[in-house]
């Protein structure tokens, strides 16, 4: 993959994670904040529930018979419990004040007073906050008293402390924002996975564009050069033109089997070969590659036992032959014929040769794309381990102890 364009798909991941990330992020702030803003308002509506049960149950326990009577009140569980209260004349004809026996929380008698005085002045039951002696956030309701001509004769003012309900509902906050802060680093975390998984197509074309581009450029590079050669070569000396056009042929038909192989290795890494699987007898497959590969004085022998798998038979074709190429080209000693042995036996193809073998130290990258046993490309070997892989098998080698290279191509007999 270009540095580029690697750089590109970084920026293009990290982008659909801010996207994602942000829309989830603004989608939680909204629900957290519906969740923080319904809940303080149904502390607040619990609170004046209270105070409206406090102010309506005093005003039927006070009696009024030309002078306000309390007697009512007092002891009653409203005058002992909380939220408190207090009757007050607020500027109507005077009477002794009564506050509730228990003071939930510290409210001077002016504030208390000056309510009572509006609520008798206007007439309606207001709800608000206040503050407390001691600077705390109170919620108060006053509701003025009526004679039976519907005269107001006072005003009964309910406080409740908002203290407690304000200290839950900073709980809930709290927790809220921890929630929220988690799910966001949890949702970016899944935003980022996801956007990976989104670019990993691209990502993979790209590297396999890499890989096709470097694979090509490495495998034709020695081709070209001596083509190049035999060209000047003709054109220097126009008498030994009939001479190297058989090589130029050669040339062309070895580059001609690169390009073909690259595609084929292209396509399978990229998943577009589609395999054509079909009952495939191995020992005969093998045995008609052979018959048609050409031995360039190589000793080939092959022993098989009738052996059925389900392959894709062009496939196998090929990768059986580019082992019993490699084998014919790079597996001998220079200067001897090649000797290969072919086994085909419980869906195991095995190509032994009698040349250098393979070093142990490099047997791990034998089938990388620019590695071989003997100075071959290796995109032919390469190719054997893909068609392996995709029908389900392996190729493994490994050298035998008399010396030479053993590969083994296993796939999965028919029925296993």
């Amino acid at each position: 993959m270009t540095g580029s364009a690697a750089a590109r798909l970084r920026r293009l991941r990290w982008m659909l994670t801010a996207v994602v990330t942000a829309a989830n992020m603004l989608g939680l702030i909204g629900f957290a904040w519906y969740l923080i803003s319904d809940d303080a308002d149904q502390g607040v509506a619990a609170v004046d529930a209270e105070l409206h049960r406090v102010t309506t149950g005093v005003s039927r326990l006070v009696s009024f018979d030309g002078t306000i009577d309390f007697s009512y009140v007092n002891g009653d569980e409203l005058d002992k419990g909380c939220p408190q209260f207090a009757i007050m004349p607020g500027g109507a004809p005077a009477f002794r004040s009564h506050l509730s026996q228990r003071a939930c929380v510290a409210v001077e008698t002016r504030v208390l007073s000056g309510l009572a005085t509006t609520a008798v002045r206007s007439g309606a039951t207001t709800t608000g906050y206040q503050r407390g002696a001691n600077g705390e956030l109170v919620r108060v309701r006053v509701e003025p008293l009526y004679a039976p001509d519907r005269t107001a004769i006072g005003a009964i003012v309910a406080v409740a402390d908002m203290g407690p309900q304000q200290e839950e509902h900073d709980r809930l906050v709290w927790w809220v924002v921890g929630a929220l802060v988690v799910l966001v680093g949890v949702l970016g975390a899944g935003a980022h996975v996801l956007s990976g998984r989104v670019i990993r197509p691209s990502a993979d074309a790209l590297q396999q564009q890499e890989v096709l581009l470097a694979e090509t450029a490495h495998d034709l590079r020695t081709p070209v050069a001596a083509l190049r050669s035999l060209a000047e070569g003709a054109q220097a000396n126009p008498a030994r033109a009939p001479e190297l056009v058989p090589r130029v042929v050669g040339l062309s038909a070895r580059m001609g089997g690169i390009i073909d192989g690259l595609l084929v290795r292209a396509r399978l890494a990229a998943g577009v070969e589609r395999l054509a699987i079909q009952p495939v007898w191995l020992d005969q497959l093998v045995t008609t590659v052979v018959e048609e590969t050409p031995d360039h004085g190589a000793h080939v022998t092959v022993v098989a036992a009738p052996t059925m798998v389900h392959a894709d038979p062009g496939l196998l074709q090929r990768a059986i032959s580019n082992l019993l190429d490699n084998a014919i080209k790079y597996g001998h000693q220079p200067g001897v014929s090649a000797v290969v042995h072919i086994t085909v036996a419980g869906g195991t193809v095995t190509v032994a040769d009698h040349g250098p073998g393979i070093d142990a130290a490099a047997a791990a990258e034998t089938f990388d794309r620019f590695t071989s046993t003997g100075g071959s490309s290796g995109l032919g070997l390469s190719i054997v381990r893909w068609v392996a892989q995709a029908h389900g098998g392996r190729l493994s080698v490994y050298n035998a102890d008399e010396g030479g290279a053993i590969f083994e191509l296993t796939l999965p007999v028919s029925g296993s």
